[in-house]
């Protein structure tokens, strides 16, 4: 799955190891790396808390940017890559697909 197109339709909430936690858009491949790395400890946990989400056009910009600069890791990984959301576009439409799913609120 290395060079195909991820199609991201799932809001996640992953803990750090320290505690703290943040927001990800996935699809079940990249939840079940992430349920991997909590087994391996590179992570404290996953949890989806939406499913199915609507395909808007800020999800298709995030998608774009994640396919072009991220790849599904393998299954015997060795580290967890938090995905980055630079200021501007990216994390422009990041937050608005939480804000359209609910995840945080409207300002």
């Amino acid at each position: 799955m290395d060079n195909e197109k991820q199609t991201l339709d799932i809001i996640e909430q992953i803990t750090r190891n320290d505690g703290t936690k943040y927001y990800e858009l996935a699809n079940i491949v990249m939840n079940g790396r992430a349920e991997k790395a909590a087994e391996l400890g590179l992570i404290k946990e996953v949890r989806i808390l939406k499913l199915n989400i609507p395909h808007s056009s800020a999800v298709n910009t995030y998608e774009e940017y994640v396919n072009e600069n991220y790849s599904v890791p393998p299954m015997e990984m060795k580290e967890w890559v938090e995905y980055k959301k630079p200021e501007g576009k990216i994390h422009d439409a990041f937050e608005e697909i939480l804000k359209a799913n609910k995840i945080i609120s409207k300002d």
